[in-house]
C-alpha cells in the first residue's frame, strides 16, 4: 500500500510544502513569462502559499517531533482557511474594485515592505480590477488559488486527524 497510515502526516506536509512551493512558481512563471500582472490580493496570496510551504516544510523536517508536527499541520490548516478567505473576498469584492488601494492585502503588503524587500515576487502591478480579467482554463487565478487552499486545508485536517 502507497499511504500508510503512520506516515500519512509526513507525506501529506511533504505533498502540502511541495504543492505550494509550486503554486508560488506557476504565479511566477505566469506573471515574468506571459505577462500575467498580479494585484495587492495575488501578492498577498503569494505570501500565504510561501508561508505554508515554509511551515509544511519544516514540520516535514521535524521526524520524531510529535507535537511540533502537529503545531505545523495546524498553523497550515490555519493559514489555508486564511488563504481560502482571501481568494473568496478576492473574487467576490475586490474583483469588482477599481483598485485595490488601502485595502486589507494593500495595507499588509505594504506593512511588511514585502516590494522592496523581494521585488520580483512580491511587487504589486495591477489593480484588482485589472487583475480579474486573467483566466487559466476558463477561471480566475482566484478560484484555481482558493482551490489549492481547500485542497492543503482538507490535507492538513485529515493529518491531523490520522495524528490521534
Amino acid at each position: 500500500m502507497f499511504l500508510k497510515p503512520s506516515k500519512f502526516p509526513a507525506q501529506a506536509l511533504a505533498l502540502i510544502s511541495l504543492g505550494s512551493l509550486a503554486a508560488l512558481g506557476a504565479a511566477l512563471i505566469a506573471q515574468h513569462q506571459f505577462g500575467i500582472r498580479p494585484c495587492a490580493w495575488c501578492v498577498m496570496q503569494r505570501g500565504v502559499f510561501l508561508l505554508i510551504g515554509l511551515v509544511a516544510g519544516l514540520a516535514w523536517l521535524l521526524r520524531g517531533q510529535r507535537l511540533l508536527r502537529s503545531l505545523g499541520l495546524i498553523l497550515v490548516l490555519a493559514l489555508a482557511v486564511a488563504g481560502v478567505a482571501a481568494a473568496g473576498f478576492q473574487h467576490e469584492v475586490a474583483n469588482k474594485l477599481a483598485s485595490c488601494d488601502l485595502t486589507l492585502a494593500d495595507r499588509i503588503v505594504s506593512g511588511l515592505d514585502l516590494e522592496t524587500l523581494w521585488p520580483s515576487v512580491f511587487m504589486v502591478t495591477a489593480t484588482c480590477a485589472d487583475a480579474a480579467q486573467y483566466r487559466l482554463l476558463g477561471l480566475g487565478y482566484e478560484i484555481w488559488s482558493g482551490l489549492l487552499y481547500l485542497g492543503i486545508a482538507v490535507l492538513a485536517f485529515l493529518a491531523l486527524r490520522t495524528r490521534r
